[in-house]
């Protein structure tokens, strides 16, 4: 019994700083760019957006599509870093063992 009120406690442990990290995981940002950093977006580590930026010489009809898909790559370029930083925090937190399913930050 004294087993299972360990893990009990353990558990417990590890909800709290999972709490803790979703917190933290809001405060962090990461940037992605495309077009050699004509279009930039910026993210949380959680994948909330933050802002984006971009280049006069892109707002211009004739751009319009150009714009369209260098904000798609830039985007795609911080949900990658984001995602990075949510593995190596989650690293940090569970010794690198993987968490079951639904443990999971999202």
């Amino acid at each position: 019994m004294a087993d299972f009120m360990g893990l009990m406690k353990q558990a417990a442990q590890l909800q709290s700083k999972m709490q803790a990290l979703q917190a933290e995981l809001d405060l962090i940002e990461v940037e992605g760019s495309a077009g050699g950093g004509m279009v930039s977006v910026r993210l949380t580590a959680k994948g909330d957006l933050k802002g984006i930026k971009v280049d006069d010489s892109l707002l211009k009809p004739s751009e319009k599509e150009i714009l369209e898909d260098l904000l798609v790559a830039a985007h795609a370029d911080a949900r990658r870093k984001a995602e990075a930083v949510m593995q190596e925090k989650m690293k940090g937190l569970t010794g690198g063992l993987p968490l079951p399913p639904g443990m999971g930050l999202g």
